[in-house]
């Protein structure tokens, strides 16, 4: 009698043990987002292989000092300490996007990166458009980026951040934030964060070429995101708006 009660017990955990084993886990949130994958689009500010053309060895947003000191790594850092879990990340250069917008085919040149189904989009993009000198150019990128924000809200319930340019453009801004509001995305307005020149890497250390020594340092980049956490925190319910 008791070996078919052990038995029955053991029958039990192991049922037990099966179906605990079939929940799962809850996803790591901030307030109420999301926030266990995060897609990060962006640029050179982003992300940049090494180029010893212009002095730059790094592999990481440019021009931080370190990998860990770029905002996208601030950023996942901030993300984990707010959810106890360090999320999953992709880090793609767009600046191809950014030079040739009217022909950039998103679905194929961004397969891998809408296939993972990010909770989190951060956008940070504008630097490298052309000048929107024209009508038509202005309708062109705007057309261009709300096709963006669309195909990336298609690809499974991201919630979408749009940072303005580091170094602040009136028209591309202006671009980037009504497509965001068009789209129900979030807007992030850096162009504080642009205009304080100790914010660029020139500030902090010498850097012979000029393109690569006005892109944000380490403390511009704590502070690209510093605005996104906040950014996020309010969206997540956490902050007041």
């Amino acid at each position: 009698m008791k070996c078919v009660l052990r038995l029955a017990v053991l029958l039990l955990m192991s049922h037990t043990a099966v179906e605990a084993a079939d929940v799962p886990s809850p996803k790591p949130m901030i307030g109420n987002l999301a926030a266990g994958k995060v897609l990060y689009l962006g640029n050179s500010i982003t992300l940049h292989g090494p180029a010893p053309a212009i002095g730059w060895t790094g592999n990481w947003g440019m021009a931080a000092s370190a990998k860990e000191k770029d905002y996208v790594h601030l950023l996942t850092a901030e993300i984990a300490k707010a959810t106890g879990v360090k999320p999953e990340i992709k880090v793609r250069n767009v600046a191809d996007f950014e030079r040739g917008y009217g022909s950039f085919d998103i679905e194929k040149e961004l397969k891998e990166a809408l296939h993972f189904q990010p909770d989190l989009v951060i956008v940070a993009i504008g630097e490298n458009v052309a000048e929107l000198t024209t009508d038509e150019a202005r309708d062109k990128f705007a057309a261009a980026f709300a096709n963006l924000l669309s195909i990336l809200k298609e690809h499974g319930q991201p919630t979408i951040f749009v940072r303005s340019s580091f170094w602040p453009h009136e028209v591309k801004d202006g671009i980037l934030r009504k497509a965001s509001v068009d789209a129900g995305v979030t807007f992030v307005d850096i162009a504080k964060v642009g205009r304080d020149k100790s914010n660029a890497a020139s500030s902090e250390r010498k850097i012979e070429h000029a393109g690569v020594a006005g892109h944000p340092g380490d403390k511009g980049m704590k502070a690209i995101a510093d605005e996104l956490i906040t950014a996020i925190r309010r969206k997540g319910g956490l902050t007041e708006k």
